[in-house]
């Protein structure tokens, strides 16, 4: 029984992907998802409010200019698992600083599902079923991400910029290259942080490549559907975060770092706040730490307006805790996300890695 349940478990799933590829359109409200997911559990354990603040490898993905804060080489690694762990999301990054000026930095992110059952040739021609014509595919996405950051001449203020790379496979039935740019600036005053990051500046552009005979062969396999082929342009608009952040420090030992940001979408989307030209979804989070050795972190982000089975709305948002340890160059973190299934938010417990190369001398 246990193994039929996941059998419809993968199913399923694997319909969902196909039919939110196949109905891409050329601008979507949601596309390339996996790269907005965030990464590092100390980032996950804030709710993601971590723009302003970011200071390490991570500001790969959070905001490249916070690179020229890197002292040493710094590499990190990420799991986390979704959907009962049919699905896991993979990511690393590494960084370095040039010389006291610039930084530079690389990252690759996998949100994959594997060993996907193809059921689409389980019944033959005479309507007999033939559980050997099930085979297996993976669905899988990748974003790969080159960073440069650099200090400019007024005083605490930094830039950074990413190209990023999109591929994207969908088993033998499709797959997709992408290309964008993210720009980024922070600026420091005094205990104060505020940092801007513009993702998809210059609008991703994927372009698709289907396998018009697998297409065919699966093309009525569900009746009324997929029997068009879907659009091979997909056009990811620009989104901004916008974050501040302050620092606090007591009696030297215990220290507290705050931040609040926005994060816009210039599309009319179910965020708290929304209209046709942009919607907001503000982001709370904190990190306590103690002689910048054991941290507590906790955040509320993803605020939604949520539709009932009834018809009324109420307003979902997503709770998240996390802890750290860092101990000569090696800082390990967790989190757990959506407390309490409070929102329609991925829920999961991630786990990343941090390490400083100068454990190796």
């Amino acid at each position: 029984m246990s193994k039929i349940k996941s059998l419809k478990k993968k199913i399923f799933f694997a319909l969902i992907l196909l039919s939110i590829t196949a109905s891409a359109q050329t601008v979507r409200k949601y596309s390339n998802e996996f790269m907005n997911i965030g990464v590092d559990a100390a980032a996950f354990g804030m709710s993601n409010a971590v723009v302003a603040s970011s200071d390490d490898v991570n500001s790969v993905y959070w905001n490249p200019a916070g690179l020229v804060h890197l002292e040493e080489k710094e590499l990190s690694l990420m799991h986390a698992s979704y959907f009962a762990n049919i699905a896991n999301y993979d990511y690393a990054g590494f960084a370095m600083p040039l010389d006291n000026e610039s930084a530079v930095g690389f990252s690759i992110i996998r949100f994959g599902v594997d060993d996907i059952l193809n059921t689409t040739q389980l019944i033959d021609d005479q309507g007999n079923i033939d559980y050997n014509r099930i085979s297996l595919f993976s669905t899988a996405d990748y974003g790969v991400t080159f960073s440069y950051a650099r200090r400019l001449p007024l005083d605490g203020l930094n830039f950074g910029v990413n190209a990023k790379v999109i591929r994207r496979v969908i088993g033998d039935f499709a797959s997709s290259w992408g290309f964008g740019l993210d720009a980024a600036i922070q600026f420091e005053k005094g205990d104060w942080k505020f940092g801007l990051m513009a993702r998809d500046i210059t609008t991703t552009f994927n372009a698709w490549s289907i396998d018009e005979e697998k297409f065919a062969e699966i093309q009525g396999a569900v009746e009324g559907q997929n029997q068009d082929l879907p659009e091979t342009t997909e056009i990811t608009i620009p989104k901004l975060q916008l974050g501040a952040s302050r620092a606090f420090l007591f009696h030297h030992d215990f220290s507290l770092v705050t931040e609040v940001d926005l994060n816009f979408r210039f599309a009319e989307t179910n965020d708290i706040i929304s209209t046709s030209f942009t919607s907001i979804d503000p982001a709370l989070g904190f990190e306590f730490g103690y002689i910048d050795m054991v941290f507590v972190r906790g955040g509320l982000g993803n605020f939604q307006n949520i539709t009932q089975l009834d018809g009324s709305e109420s307003v979902g948002f997503q709770p998240n805790i996390g802890v750290g340890f860092k101990y000569k160059g090696i800082q390990v973190d967790y989190a757990l996300t959506d407390i309490g299934d409070q929102s329609a938010a991925l829920y999961s417990n991630v786990f990343s890695v941090k390490l400083d190369w100068s454990i190796f001398r």
